[in-house]
């Protein structure tokens, strides 16, 4: 799991507001659209979710010490407060009540140095477990804490209430460890097997010495054959007893039986191999899926009394929005397998992947192995359809859980996904789920919005739906929807042919041509984009294949033509910095031709350029010729060229009692927000700065600052940081366009040190360091941009030099803030001396100079 993709994920401590979509009152009335729903949508990353069985209300858990609950499955509100200590909301305090596990591994070790790595819990309520003061019953939390992609750990803790506190029980599995002395990268950690739990084990007898075959020649971790002991789940067998499936990537996922009273595992004691070739460790358990350093991991087994199987899910790929991440099914028939798709293929890789020792994230070859559920898609939205925006859509969805709510009579997949074009911000997604013909759950294409599925008639299912087929790839690319027709004569035409039917009272059979069968269901659900109920299909091949369908009512070719101009009168802006896309096809294949009063200025493919900062501004009448079958329409749009900035000083905040700007040019002060960029709250104060005074920075607050402080490619960024504490992507300088167009100066990354991070569009740039800055000093960082070429200066030094940065500040109104971005932790400490100049990229000689005197004088 872990790894420079995966660490990728990890500004992800988001939590969205209110998201009002027009809606139904779900329930009966599925066909009205006359009411609005707000969806409360939380960010919760690797969700585990569990029904308290005292009050109903539904819990996720997740990395990072994150949490949401909910009476519906719709509306989330977070419950947790992160890394916080020592007042942590499920550990309180998290450094005393963990300690034992991180003698091992997750906090201020390694890739987790300056804070702390606790993921992937799962949650569940043991009636059986017997608590100290002698009670029956108790909600059980097994985490985990991690410092490199294989030296990792998982713990038990242990509460009466399902939000905590959780106290700590024990430490019940190890990974990483070494035959010899060993030590990792920023790390006092002896990695010896002698340092964990498998030592007191063989001492109690429990295990009779170490397996030779958990090392490799030199006396490193085998981590082709084992695991990387993350990402536990607790599986309820049908015979009552229970059991945890754990594991990451490496050597796969393992399974091991505990004891209902303690929580803690039945280790096998013995090696042994399963009566399908599978392994058995005397320590890690029964090998049930993957291996060999493909990626594979989040592994989550469920109990279903209704078909008798056991099902397990996993995920593919990165974790990152370019990583591919997604969700793939199998089944057995017991807790211990052997688990196989539905073309029969075994969960467990085969021998022939073993090319040694290592993670192979590049590495594609398992993936015809597993039903896939849900992958990269994109219900797109042309120009001219109903709606905003670009439409619904996922990338990476994956560390799924299952619930089966016997009260509700219905199943969920829940998994956390990133969105096309919204950077590595997630959120929690539940779907809803059916079985087709052959017992296989199968996802539908829309978020649960409270529908129950209905009889439906050929009338409400035949016409023209959006159609996506996950197939079974693991990749970062974006799958598109196309267009099919079912037509009332049982054929299916456009990207795809075939014939369909429907029987019983909703179930859905597509046979596409050179394809094969899929069998599943039709329903009617919210699509969020048209905000409309409308009716869609799910299904699934014998090869595990999915495919999904969308419903759009027909329109007539002038009425999409007026749809068509209607949206592009309102989709430029009036003044323009950059290049503009001027649409070239719209919806049901509509054409668009462009004309241009001034092409020196803008071009008719949008290229834009900027007169001189010494010239006027430059004003450009566009027109657009719309055309579909006989329907045509034009349009004139104008737009504003503005003239290059001179180049200068924009802000400049000393912070000597104030927020206010220094530089002159009339900016508006700074702002404190909460603890993200776009919100209210929080604290700043004052205290001994650099020069003067400094803003004083409490780890749950920012400022923001004036909107379009730099608009353009050339521009600088100056100031002096003294952090109180380092955590994992806090930003102290961020500027944004979009939330998926921006830059950030970091303190703190587990692969860059201290670095510019840039995310715009799906393109990444790491401007990295040999150097994490110091806690408790300070220090003077300078960025510098000219026109893709890139200098980051630590101390007056230039530490990273680049070209072709990303050119993210294209538009007038570009978000700033200090401390504070979109998803992750605040900035603890001091800044002092901010400068950020537009049009200027500072020559070295200067940069040296606000170094050498931080007064500028």
């Amino acid at each position: 799991m872990k790894k420079k993709g995966l660490f990728k994920s990890f500004i992800s401590v988001f939590l969205i507001l209110l998201l009002l979509i027009p809606i139904t009152a779900f329930g009966n009335e599925e066909t009205s659209n006359s009411e609005p729903l707000e969806f409360r949508n939380a960010s919760v990353h690797d969700p585990s979710i569990i029904k308290d069985p005292k009050t109903g209300t539904y819990y996720v858990y997740g990395s990072h010490i994150d949490g949401a609950k909910s009476t519906d499955l719709i509306n989330w509100d977070r419950f947790t407060n992160g890394y916080t200590t020592p007042n942590n909301k499920v550990y309180g305090d998290l450094s005393a009540n963990l300690a034992e596990s991180f003698k091992w591994a997750g906090e201020n070790d390694s890739d987790s140095k300056g804070g702390y790595a606790v993921w992937a819990p799962d949650v569940f309520w043991n009636k059986h477990y017997v608590n100290e003061d002698g009670t029956k019953g108790a909600y059980m939390i097994y985490y985990s804490v991690s410092s490199t992609y294989i030296r990792s750990a998982i713990g038990i803790a242990v509460s009466k209430n399902i939000e905590g506190p959780f106290k700590y029980v024990d430490t019940i599995m190890y990974s990483g460890f070494t035959n010899t002395e060993a030590y990792d990268r920023n790390s006092t950690v002896n990695k010896h097997w002698e340092n964990t739990n498998i030592a007191d084990l063989i001492e109690n007898g429990v295990i009779d010495e170490v397996n030779p075959d958990w090392f490799t020649a030199n006396g490193a971790y085998n981590n082709k054959l084992y695991t990387n002991a993350i990402d536990a789940n607790i599986l309820q067998a049908k015979n009552n007893k229970i059991y945890m499936t754990y594991g990451s990537w490496s050597g796969g996922t393992f399974i091991l039986e505990l004891d209902k009273k303690t929580g803690l595992p039945k280790y096998p004691g013995k090696d042994g191999i399963t009566e399908d070739g599978r392994m058995i460790d005397r320590y890690f358990g029964t090998k049930i899926a993957s291996g060999y350093g493909r990626s594979a991991e989040g592994t989550y087994a469920v109990y279903d009394k209704e078909s008798g199987y056991y099902y397990l899910y996993i995920t593919y790929g990165g974790l990152a929005s370019d990583g591919g991440y997604q969700m793939r099914q199998f089944r057995s028939e017991s807790p211990a397998g052997p688990y196989v798709d539905a073309k029969g293929n075994p969960a467990v890789f085969p021998e022939s992947f073993d090319i040694g020792v290592g993670n192979f994230p590049s590495n594609k070859d398992h993936k015809d192995i597993g039903n896939k559920m849900i992958g990269n898609f994109l219900f797109k939205r042309d120009l001219g359809e109903a709606g905003t925006g670009i439409g619904t859509g996922y990338l990476s969805p994956g560390h799924n859980s299952y619930l089966i709510d016997e009260e509700l009579g219905k199943e969920f997949i829940v998994t956390h996904t990133r969105f096309p074009q919204q950077g590595e911000m997630h959120e929690v997604r539940v779907h809803q789920t059916f079985k087709n013909i052959e017992q296989w759950p199968v996802p539908t294409p829309y978020r649960y919005a409270g529908e129950t599925i209905k009889k439906v008639s050929e009338g409400d299912v035949t016409g023209d739906y959006k159609f996506i087929n996950h197939g079974k790839e693991i990749t970062g690319k974006l799958t598109e929807s196309t267009w099919v027709k079912l037509n009332s004569d049982h054929t299916i035409s456009g990207a795809v042919t075939g014939t369909w039917k429907l029987y019983g009272k909703y179930r859905a059979e597509l046979t596409i041509d050179n394809e094969g069968t899929y069998d599943g269901v039709f329903i009617r659900q919210y699509d969020p984009t048209s905000g409309q109920w409308v009716m869609t299909f799910s299904a699934m091949s014998d090869e595990g294949i999915v495919i999904w369908g969308s419903h759009v009512d027909a329109s007539s070719d002038e009425e999409l033509v007026q749809a068509i101009k209607q949206e592009l009168g309102t989709s430029f802006p009036s003044t323009v910095i950059s290049n503009l896309e001027l649409p070239s096809v719209a919806t049901k294949g509509a054409k668009i031709t462009w004309e241009s009063s001034n092409p020196e200025a803008v071009s008719t493919e949008g290229v834009v350029t900027r007169p001189s900062y010494d010239a006027q501004d430059a004003v450009v009448e566009l027109t657009a010729k719309i055309t579909l079958g006989d329907a045509t329409e034009t349009l004139t749009i104008t737009v504003t060229v503005t003239k290059k900035a001179e180049g200068g000083l924009a802000a400049f905040y000393d912070f000597n009692d104030s927020f206010k700007d220094r530089s002159g040019t009339n900016k508006t002060d700074a702002a404190v927000t909460g603890d993200r960029i776009n919100n209210q709250g929080g604290q700043i104060t004052f205290a001994e700065g650099k020069v003067g005074q400094a803003a004083k920075f409490d780890g749950n607050s920012g400022l923001r600052l004036d909107d379009g402080l730099i608009t353009g490619d050339t521009y600088s960024v100056s100031l002096w940081l003294k952090p109180e504490q380092l955590t994992e992507f806090t930003t102290s300088f961020f500027g944004a366009k979009t939330a998926n167009n921006w830059i950030s100066v970091v303190p703190k990354t587990g692969w860059g040190n201290t670095m510019v991070w840039s995310h715009n569009g799906d393109q990444w740039y790491d401007a990295v360091t040999d150097r994490t800055i110091p806690v408790g000093e300070w220090s003077h960082l300078t960025l510098t941009v000219k026109e893709g070429d890139v200098v980051f200066y630590v101390n007056g030094v230039a530490k990273y030099t680049g070209i072709n940065f990303p050119n993210v500040f294209t538009s007038i109104d570009a978000e700033f803030g200090l401390g504070v971005n979109y998803w992750d932790t605040p900035f603890k400490g001091l800044i002092d001396e901010v400068r950020v100049y537009d049009g200027l990229a500072l020559p070295a000689n200067e940069v040296q100079s606000l170094y050498q005197n931080p007064a500028g004088e």
